[in-house]
Formats: structure tokens, sequence, C-alpha cells
């Protein structure tokens, strides 16, 4: 059975473009790697940030929604987001940087079995620093050298990603059964499982909580996208996932890459997408994320989206 590689993106809602681009590239020292639009509603901006060329599992990337109210939290959602720092010093650093800047962050702790400092961005996303311990991270992982932050201390890519659901052993079957993972760790309420053995890339980590389910806003998480190499594989991957009784939503060409969603029985949102061909298929890597990238079926609407646009520095 083909297993999943690790994670490929986590999609956000925010409401305010610009502020997010303060946040993920001033304070966390990320790069914005495509500046475009959403495809299936090209009036929002689509933002992505990660390495230097926005490599599969270190892309985070948001859908501007200016009339996105609060998000009121509850289960049945993706609630928090693992980001992997190179050493327990980075963590210092990240607190002492916090404090400086005026995030919003708690204490150092134990998180999914690693130190951890977790904090939130301005508008209330969940997100948590861990602790990479030396540990191998994918080889294509790709610095971004003219980052803000000390090059010791830069984060390195997605780890675990936190799911809160009412059905933990519904997830993790879905999470086992038809994708492979493995568990790594198990308390009262809470499992760890890993796509990849050891590694935090891979990890999802499920809550178990009953309650009201949460309504999406600003500071929420749209989706989860996982790895797969190619668009044979993604259809190899579309049967499985229906002869295991979910429904596929259509096979799409995202033109960065393709992609299919489906929903698991809790109603998380899961996309599988395609390791390539990536946002350099556009643009050259020097210039990611400078401009307003389209995919070639939107070009010709260009003048009529760029006028529904704010601008974004």
């Amino acid at each position: 059975m083909r297993k999943i590689a690790g994670h490929h993106h986590i999609s956000m809602i925010t409401k305010k473009g610009q502020q997010t681009n303060q946040f993920y590239e001033k304070v966390l020292g990320l790069r914005r790697v495509k500046k475009t639009v959403n495809q299936d509603d090209p009036s929002m901006y689509h933002l992505f940030y990660g390495d230097l060329a926005g490599s599969p599992g270190t892309e985070l990337s948001f859908f501007e929604m200016p009339m996105a109210g609060r998000t009121k939290r509850g289960t049945d959602a993706i609630t928090r987001i693992g980001l992997l720092v190179p050493s327990y010093d980075s963590l210092l650093y990240w607190k002492k940087r916090f404090e400086l800047l005026g995030v919003e962050h708690g204490e150092l702790i134990e998180y999914a079995g690693r130190e951890a400092l977790p904090f939130e961005d301005g508008e209330g996303l969940r997100l948590v620093l861990l602790n990479n311990n030396g540990d191998d991270v994918p080889d294509y992982w790709q610095t971004w050298e003219d980052s803000i932050v000390s090059p010791e201390h830069r984060i390195l890519g997605m780890g675990a990603v936190e799911m809160t659901v009412q059905s933990r052993d519904s997830l993790a079957k879905t999470l086992t059964g038809l994708f492979g993972y493995e568990l790594a760790s198990r308390q009262e309420k809470t499992a760890v499982y890993q796509s990849v053995q050891g590694q935090a890339f891979g990890e999802i980590v499920i809550v178990e909580q009953d309650g009201p389910k949460e309504k999406p806003g600003r500071g929420s998480v749209h989706h989860v996208a996982i790895r797969v190499k190619d668009g044979e594989e993604l259809r190899q991957w579309s049967r499985r996932i229906q002869d295991f009784g979910f429904e596929v939503m259509k096979i799409t060409d995202r033109y960065y890459f393709e992609s299919l969603y489906f929903r698991e029985g809790n109603g998380i949102l899961f996309e599988l997408a395609t390791d390539g061909p990536g946002f350099t298929v556009d643009s050259a890597i020097e210039s990611l994320g400078k401009e307003l990238d389209l995919p070639p079926f939107l070009e010709d609407r260009r003048t009529e989206i760029e006028a529904n646009l704010e601008p974004i520095d």
C-alpha cells in the first residue's frame, strides 16, 4: 500500500491580507512565495508562505476574506499548526522575539513529545513552535537566506498538525486504514500519528473533544493538504478513498499542483496535492511572490481581478 510522504500545505482564512503578510514575513521570517487568487473565487487573494521555493511541507496559505467574522472555537476542526525550529535555543530565541514584538504566546511546554512554544497570530490562529532537535527533514526543503530571522533559528517547515474531533477512533481509522499512518503515542484524550515513522513533518495530533462544532472565521484553518507524488498517484488515491467509503470531490488542476478533496467522518477537510510542478512554473525563483501570478485560465481576466484586490506590499 502506498503511504503519504508528509504534509503538503495548510490553508487558513484571514480578514486582512496585508496584516497576514506583515506577520508571516516580518515576524516569522517566512518567504511569500506566491501572491495569487482563489481559483474558485478570484475576488480574493490566495497567499502562500514557506521556504525559498515554497517546497511541499513548508507552505502556509491564506484566503483573504474581508467579510470574515470571528472564529467560534469548537470541535471537528483543525485547531493548531506546528512549525519546526532547529533547537531548544531556538525556542528561547523565539520567546524573546515574541515578547519584544508583542506576539501572544505561552510558556515553554511539551507538545506531541517535543519541547514547544505555543503562540497565536494577530487573528487568533493557534500555532506552536516545535524543537526539531536535529531530526531529519526532507532534503528538498531550502533555506531562504533573506529571512529577517537569525539563520540558526529560522523556521524549517511544518510539524504536527492538530485536529480536534468528537470521534478520535473514526479519524484514526482513516489515517491508518486509508493512508497508512502509524500510531506514535496515545493518551486518554489525545493520540499522535505519523506518516513517516519517527518524523514530525508528517505528524497529526488527534484531540478528542465533545461539544459544538467550530464555526470558522478569521484565524481558522480551512483544510490541510497531504503529499502525493504526481497525477497518476493522485488518481490511485482517488479510487482508494472512494473504495474506503468517502465521496471525492473532483480532481482539479491548480496549475501549481493537482489536487482532490474529501471530508472524513468528523467533517475535517483533507486535500491531497501533488509535489509538482511547483511555484516556479511561472516565476523565476528569485522573483517568487513579488507580483500577482494568475494561472493561464484566469490571465485574460487580469485587469478585472486586479481592480477588485486591495494592494499588498
